[in-house]
């Protein structure tokens, strides 16, 4: 399991803390905003903004500001117009960075990105630079607790998944974009809770890292996450569980 698989897991058990501070209702309401301004208020029929919604509902926010987000996205209601960007880079020990952002305000946006990867011993880079290490796949992640590893196993291989790991008290699941849904369908019709299913980036590769660097590398992941324009970061470096608990 990649550290930014764990990354990825110790974010989604701190949702709920942070959507006490409004960080991941703001967040959510610009997704669902521009979700349903791109591909319509229906989430059946647009699966990005039924993503953004379910999203939303796992983090307890309030149905009447999900149908507000989605209407001020089909212009049945005013609101800001959000633009979508994605900016790479380089983070500690040369660690590939992908962020995608939501912003009213892109050069604001950009400015204040930089500013963060040179603080923390990154820089920014040009497009292209580092988008080519991450491929587009669906992760799952499922507490060992929950169920049997040769079970599991075989639950996802059948439905498609692409590969099956288990490290740290935890299984891993990869898919590709096209088989996520089946998998995430098997899962749920045998009662399988996960810890985390999304659409991510996964790294072909990582960097390990380890003392100052892995600290100066989360410290960035966690500045970068809490900058109100982004919407995810991506990163392909690999530090150990000791490591992460120690820092």
């Amino acid at each position: 399991m990649s550290g930014h698989s764990k990354w990825s897991t110790i974010k989604h058990k701190k949702a709920k803390d942070d959507a006490k501070k409004g960080k991941v209702f703001t967040k959510l309401i610009k997704e669902i905003t521009i979700a349903a301004r791109v591909g319509g208020g229906d989430p059946n029929g647009n699966p990005r903004l039924r993503s953004a919604v379910a999203a939303g509902k796992a983090a307890n926010m309030p149905h009447d500001n999900i149908q507000k987000a989605i209407k001020k996205g089909t212009g049945e209601l005013p609101g800001m117009t959000y633009e979508e960007a994605g900016y790479e880079g380089y983070g500690p020990g040369g660690v590939a960075v992908l962020i995608e952002t939501l912003s009213d305000n892109k050069n604001r946006t950009v400015s204040e990105i930089r500013n963060i990867l040179t603080k923390h011993g990154g820089n920014m880079g040009e497009a292209g630079c580092v988008g080519w290490m991450f491929e587009k796949k669906g992760l799952f992640i499922v507490d060992q607790s929950v169920a049997k590893e040769e079970e599991l196993m075989e639950l996802a291989l059948e439905a498609g998944a692409d590969d099956f790991s288990a490290e740290d008290k935890m299984y891993e699941i990869v898919t590709s974009v096209e088989n996520f849904e089946k998998v995430k369908e098997v899962l749920k019709s045998n009662n399988i809770a996960c810890s985390l299913a999304e659409i991510t980036m996964v790294p072909k590769s990582t960097v390990k890292l380890q003392g100052d660097q892995a600290s100066r590398m989360l410290q960035l992941m966690e500045v970068l996450e809490e900058q109100d324009d982004v919407k995810k970061v991506y990163a392909n470096f690999d530090i150990s569980t000791e490591e992460m608990e120690r820092v």
